[in-house]
């Protein structure tokens, strides 16, 4: 696949793309003869798992490290700690986040409770 059809299947500008394979974010994809780029399944599989992490908030430097380690053999406990570390962060912003949607759904019925007396008045 070229850049441009990646971008469009992934929802990536192409410059976001460049970025993640120049710092290591995404291993080096292979090219054609003429340098362009030629996405195969698994640097898709790859900007798939990014753009995933990316979007839960996990930050680039322990992705960027994980990449790093998926290219070394024998470092599975390392990938997996780096895995576990960030699940664990990620359960607890969703437990703030969930606080948060409670507490927002309090004020929401408050507001709610008032506006139907005013109004019932």
């Amino acid at each position: 696949m070229t850049i441009s059809e990646v971008s469009e299947k992934y929802e990536m500008t192409a410059d976001t793309l460049r970025y993640y394979e120049r710092i290591g974010l995404i291993p080096r994809v292979p090219r054609k003869s003429n340098g362009i780029r030629d996405y195969d399944e698994t640097s898709c599989h790859w900007v798939s798992f990014i753009k995933c992490m990316r979007s839960a908030g996990v930050q680039i430097d322990a992705l960027i490290e994980y990449v790093n380690l998926m290219q070394q053999a024998g470092s599975e406990e390392k990938r997996l700690t780096i895995l576990k570390e960030q699940r664990d962060k990620l359960a607890d912003k969703m437990k703030t986040l969930q606080a948060t949607i409670e507490r927002l759904n309090y004020k929401i019925d408050v507001y709610n409770q008032k506006l139907s007396k005013w109004n019932a008045n």
